[in-house]
Parts: C-alpha cells; sequence; structure tokens
C-alpha cells in the first residue's frame, strides 16, 4: 500500500470517528467520550514523517540548487535499499495506529449506543421516581467515574504521542549517522584500493625492470663469453716456460668438439668452479709456493695469488691457458709429467691436481705421486680431486660424460699410491653430497633402514685426497 493511500484510509476512519463524536456530544448532553483527536493528531505526525523518507526538501530555484537537489535526489535513490526496512517498519507502526485508532472508536460508538439505551430506559422508568434514585446514583457514580478515568486516558495518549515522536526523532538522527558512516567507510575503501593498487603497480614495475635487467645482463655475459672464446681461438700459443721445453705436445683435439665449451656447461662457469675451489684455500694460502696441476682456467691460481701465494699452473687446453693468462696468471702449455719433472727438488710447498688422476692411464698415477712427492719440500701438501666410484650416482651421468675420462679412481688406490710414494697423514674428504644434485635421493633417509644405505652408495660425487710430505 503507498503512502496516498494509508493517508487515505487514515483520513476517512478519522472523519467517521468525528462524526461519531459530534452525535454524542449533540444527544446525551451530559455523557462525554475520550477526544480521540490527540492521537489523530500524533498518527498525522507520523505518517508525514514516514511520507518524508527518502524525499528531498524543496530549494528555491537556480542552476546551482537544481544540481544541489539532482545530487541529493540521487544520493536518496542510492539509498533506498539502506532505508528500505526503517520505511516498512514505519508503515507497519502507522498501519497500528491506525487499527488501534479505529478500534478505539468503534469502542466509543458502543459506549455512545450504550449510553442512548441507558437514556431511553431512565425516561422510561423516570415515573417511578424515587425507586430509580438508587439506579440513578450509580449512573452518577458511573459517568463521574467514567469523567475521572478520561484525564488520564488522554494523558496516557499524549504521552505515548511523545514517545513515538521521540523515537522517531532518534531514528532519523540514527539514519542520518548510519548514512555518514557509510559514507566514511566508502571512501576509506576505496583510498585503501587505490593505495594498493599503486603499491602493486610499483612493485610489478620493480620486477619488470630487475627482469630486464637481468636478461641484458645474461645477453651480455653470453656475447662477451663468445667474444673471449673467439679471441682465444685467435690469439697466438705463448711460447712456453723453460720448465716446459721438453714437454709432449697436447694431442689434436677431434674435429667438431670444442673441450672448453664442453667443460664450461657441464663443469660450470668460472664463478661456479671458484666456488668450488674455496675449499682447498685453507690448505694452501699460507704456503710458499703452489703449482696447479690441470689448472684450466686458473680460478683457483686467480684466488691464491689475490692472498699473496707465488702460483703456477700447467695445462694442455691452449684456450683455457688464455683464459688464465688474461687474469695475468703464470701459467705453462705442455703435459704435466715433463712440467713437475723440470721442477727443483722440495721447490714448492703445495700442489693441486683437481679432477686429473680421472683422466690419465692408470700406470702413470704412481708416476705422478713420486714427481709431486719429489717437488714438494717437507711438510708440504698434495691435494687431489677425483668423481668418487664408491657413489653410484656418478655413473648416472657425470663420469661418463666427459668422454675423455679413463676411469674411476677409488680413493683407496690413491691412498695406496700416496703411500708408496712417501706421503703421510693422509684424510678423505667426500665433496659435492648426492642430494644435492640429485633431491630424490634425500627421500632414501625417510625410510626406515635406507638412510645408512644412501649415506653408503650415495655419497659424495667427488672426493678429495689431502697427503702431506713427511720429511725423511
Amino acid at each position: 500500500m503507498s503512502p496516498e493511500e494509508v493517508a487515505a484510509a487514515v483520513a476517512e476512519i478519522r472523519e467517521r470517528v468525528r462524526e461519531r463524536h459530534g452525535k454524542t456530544v449533540a444527544e446525551i448532553s451530559d455523557f462525554e467520550l475520550p477526544a480521540l483527536d490527540p492521537l489523530g493528531h500524533a498518527r498525522d505526525r507520523a505518517d508525514g514523517k514516514t511520507a518524508a523518507i527518502g524525499t528531498v526538501n524543496p530549494r528555491p530555484g537556480g542552476v546551482l540548487n537544481n544540481v544541489i537537489q539532482g545530487a541529493k535526489r540521487l544520493i536518496a535513490r542510492s539509498l533506498n535499499w539502506f532505508v528500505r526496512d526503517q520505511v516498512e517498519f514505519n508503515r507497519a507502526a502507522i498501519a497500528y495506529m491506525d487499527r488501534n485508532i479505529e478500534a478505539m472508536a468503534e469502542q466509543n460508538y458502543n459506549i455512545l449506543r450504550v449510553a442512548r439505551e441507558f437514556a431511553a430506559f431512565r425516561e422510561q422508568i423516570s415515573p417511578l421516581g424515587p425507586r430509580l434514585t438508587h439506579v440513578e446514583q450509580l449512573q452518577a457514580d458511573s459517568l463521574k467515574n467514567l469523567s475521572e478515568w478520561k484525564p488520564a486516558f488522554e494523558n496516557r495518549i499524549e504521552t505515548a504521542e511523545i514517545r513515538f515522536l521521540h523515537g522517531v526523532r532518534e531514528l532519523e538522527a540514527l539514519n542520518r549517522d548510519r548514512d555518514e558512516n557509510y559514507q566514511a567507510s566508502l571512501r576509506e575503501l576505496h583510498r585503501n584500493y587505490l593505495g594498493a593498487l599503486d603499491q602493486a603497480v610499483s612493485e610489478l614495475q620493480q620486477k619488470f625492470w630487475a627482469d630486464m635487467q637481468k636478461i641484458e645482463a645474461d645477453h651480455e655475459r653470453q656475447i662477451h663469453a663468445e667474444l673471449r672464446t673467439l679471441r682465444r681461438k685467435q690469439a697466438p700459443t705463448a711460447a712456453p716456460a723453460t720448465a716446459s721445453s721438453t714437454a709432449t705436445p697436447a694431442p689434436p683435439a677431434p674435429i667438431g668438439f670444442d673441450y672448453t665449451r664442453f667443460e664450461e656447461r657441464f663443469r660450470g662457469d668460472e664463478a661456479f668452479v671458484a666456488q668450488s675451489l674455496e675449499f682447498y684455500l685453507p690448505y694452501f694460502e699460507n704456503s710458499r709456493r703452489v703449482l696447479d696441476l690441470g689448472c684450466g682456467r686458473g680460478e683457483l691460481l686467480k684466488m691464491l695469488a689475490e692472498r699473496g701465494v707465488e702460483v703456477q699452473g700447467v695445462d694442455l687446453d691452449a684456450e683455457a691457458l688464455a683464459a688464465s693468462r688474461e687474469k695475468g696468471l703464470d701459467v705453462v702449455e705442455g703435459d704435466l709429467f715433463e712440467f713437475l719433472r723440470a721442477q727443483p727438488e722440495t721447490s714448492c710447498g703445495g700442489i693441486v691436481c683437481a679432477h686429473v688422476v680421472e683422466h690419465l692411464p692408470w700406470q702413470r698415477v704412481p708416476e705422478l705421486m713420486d714427481l709431486a712427492w719429489r717437488a714438494l719440500e717437507p711438510g708440504g701438501v698434495f691435494a687431489l680431486e677425483t668423481p668418487n666410484p664408491a657413489c653410484l650416482a656418478i655413473f648416472a651421468g657425470d663420469f661418463y660424460l666427459d668422454p675423455t675420462h679413463q676411469k674411476p679412481v677409488p680413493a683407496a688406490q690413491l691412498d695406496f699410491h700416496l703411500r708408496e710414494a712417501g706421503f703421510g697423514r693422509i684424510e678423505t674428504i667426500e665433496r659435492r653430497p648426492a642430494p644435492e644434485v640429485y633431491p630424490e635421493l634425500g627421500k632414501l633417509d625417510e625410510i626406515e633402514g635406507l638412510a645408512g644405505f644412501r649415506k653408503r652408495f650415495f655419497g659424495g660425487l667427488d672426493y678429495a685426497i689431502i697427503a702431506r710430505k713427511i720429511a725423511v
């Protein structure tokens, strides 16, 4: 039911009540019913408040006022969902008041009818006179009681009206506060959204530029690596040092096989190899002179030279030696046996031979131990590193990936040859744990009974053996 229909129904009820009240006053002069006008006035005011919800106060004409009125109507329409329950509640309250007024009007009508019948009855029995005195007294008392009840009833109606209007006013204030809080929350939500959006865009931009810089650096590094390889291949071979004058020339590389590129791809770039070789720094950084047999690109020699150690290296790969010479290192191209044979006795404090013995025929390994023992001073350190055949994982690809490997050398075999040559205080250290390269092997430790099996057969992919020359 629309507010207009409700107002029309209430007006009709009010007119009927007034008609009945007027007849009462006209027909029975000494009898007065409770007035329902205050209650009707309260209902009219409440109905006006209900009808005003969602409307906009009128303003004078003009462009600015029209714009303001349009904004208010837009806000009022956007908040219809918010005040819908309140409007329905107010309409229900008005309907309740209408039913109450109608019931009271019917009650007044019934009282009036009783009063008419009583007046007619009194006229019929008026000849009886004194015998009806008692009845009249009762009637007078009833009317008196009714007259005394009337002010209290009207007071209660007025109190209810005041309370109702206060409630309507409080509801209006509450709705106004809710509207303001809702708008404030919307503004705060919008600010937070814009802030989060700006932060996300900034992070995406930073990540994009970081990725671009990384890609650019990778491209530059690849280009420089290609250029460096070309320069090394085109550079003339440096004259060998005096110590290698009798060295045997390097065997020719197979056609189409670039071993330098092969080693960089599968063994690792210079940074990766240097990080691995840092393991040997504590053994040699205080040595008088250190030789690197199979020095390659000179990663270990460079780190020792930066610590003030005198170093020299030997290798058969001319391209790798070109990379070492670019670092300003003293390196010789030639056979390591002839290189060691040319060294004066006890002329160095340390010798490193990393990933070389697996390339040698097994018959020459004892010769390597004897020549190293001869070149080292008493207390000098001889360090060798090679793939660990005790770790079955190397046979899955690491060892046989390099076609120049001869055969794996067990640690016990090297230990035997070192002791035969006169070395002592020998220690074997496993390096590169297999689970770091093959993470699936780590799951064996989680299975009961297989942790020992994993350590025994899948330990370090390489091993280092450190020996010291014992003074005779």
